[in-house]
């Protein structure tokens, strides 16, 4: 059984920034990751990439690349948590302990929800597609390209998922496509949505809906894809409050699939009601056991699930965990920003920022609710190149 001193569990962006900020701090600790991928992904490009603008190996780098220096990989995935002992079980049968645990584990993908999806998605002929598999990333270009007229649904589920902007950016770039190619008008497009409205921020929303009604997108409130019948090319949705459901035909749909905490954090002691880590949303320390923290996507801080979240949330949780090991009050505190980098057409984008109160917390010296191209190559251009050569480095903005 290998004890460290520091134990985190993913290699996505919350575990290597955690992992790479530590390791540049002076006498860092002896850590060690917990990941078995081989590869990396910068998923925030997979908008794009659906979209046709990058090649999807635009977004895929060899995780071996991005280990820090110092740190020990473990290429193994958990099977368990013991906090009251310090320890948890890997796949391999072996053990690990630590003085301090983070959880950085990321997101589940539920594909296997809805009846018809998995068996579909991606498939040519199906027109199903879906932004969020790098193995599927493609078959949304395929479809944008392909359709000529019809109608193409947009969803977008009830449950929470990795950066809530993308079901309709991929839907409003898909718009402009067919826009520019002369076919918009024989398409009738739907964004169908398991919530209330557009966006959480009213800022946004407004701006968010002058640009839904002139492209003449459908929206559909309160409903969740429950099943497809991609023989049929039909979709069943199903009314998260009165249980009513409704057919709609489709001759392309994009796939938002629910998400949900990883099952082998929502079966641990560290685990929510809802299945998320359990955290104090100011420190990201767990509320029971004070030498585990959690931040990014598998927490349950009250935040959209972004990598601009986990920017933010990393520093504290360094700076937390560091004060723990060294027997100090923890200082730090994260307020709950996120960002939305909200794609609204090829070359135009709304830079939604905002804290746990749904306030904007602004960068720019202007009014990010409008549409900008700056904005759009910030995204497209700047973002990666901080992800790949700052965030994952280990270097705070």
């Amino acid at each position: 059984m290998a004890h460290f001193q520091v134990v985190i569990v993913g290699g996505g962006s919350a575990g290597l920034t955690v992992a790479a900020q530590l390791m540049n701090k002076p006498n860092p600790p002896q850590i060690a990751i917990v990941d078995p991928a081989e590869k990396h992904y910068y998923q925030p490009l997979w908008t794009l990439i659906g979209a046709g603008v990058f090649p999807r190996e635009e977004s895929e780098r060899d995780q071996a690349d991005f280990i820090p220096d110092g740190a020990t990989w473990v290429k193994s995935s958990v099977t368990g948590f013991d906090p009251d002992n310090n320890a948890l079980s890997l796949n391999s049968g072996e053990s690990l302990t630590y003085d301090a645990l983070v959880v950085a584990a990321g997101i589940q993908i539920d594909w296997g929800k809805i009846p018809g999806l998995k068996e579909s998605v991606g498939k040519p002929g199906t027109g199903v597609c879906s932004n969020y598999d790098y193995e599927t990333v493609d078959s949304t270009f395929e479809n944008i390209k392909n359709l000529k007229g019809g109608t193409a649904i947009f969803t977008h589920p009830s449950t929470p998922i990795k950066c809530g902007g993308a079901p309709l950016k991929i839907c409003f770039l898909a718009e402009h496509y067919w826009r520019k190619h002369g076919v918009s008008n024989s398409i009738n497009i739907k964004f169908v949505k398991g919530g209330p409205g557009i966006f959480a921020v009213k800022k946004y929303a407004d701006a968010l809906t002058e640009v839904a009604d002139r492209k003449h997108i459908d929206r559909v409130w309160m409903m969740d894809l429950a099943e497809l019948r991609p023989d049929k090319k039909e979709a069943i949705f199903r009314h998260i409050e009165t249980g009513e459901e409704q057919v709609m035909s489709y001759d392309m749909i994009h796939v938002t699939p629910p998400m949900s905490a990883p099952k082998f954090i929502a079966d641990s002691p560290l685990a929510a009601d809802s299945g998320w880590v359990e955290v104090d949303k100011s420190t990201t320390q767990h509320t029971r056991y004070p030498n585990v923290f959690a931040l990014g996507d598998c927490s349950n801080l009250p935040t959209s699930k972004t990598g601009a979240a986990i920017r933010k949330q990393a520093p504290v949780t360094v700076a937390n965990l560091r004060a723990y090991l060294a027997g100090q009050a923890l200082g730090k505190k994260y307020d709950g920003y996120t960002s939305c980098p909200l794609v609204t057409g090829y070359g135009s984008l709304i830079l939604a920022e905002f804290d746990y109160d749904k306030q904007p917390m602004e960068s720019f010296p202007f009014n990010q609710a409008q549409e900008r191209y700056s904005m759009y190559a910030l995204k497209a251009y700047g973002l990666p190149r901080m992800y790949w050569h700052g965030m994952l480095k280990g270097r705070e903005f």
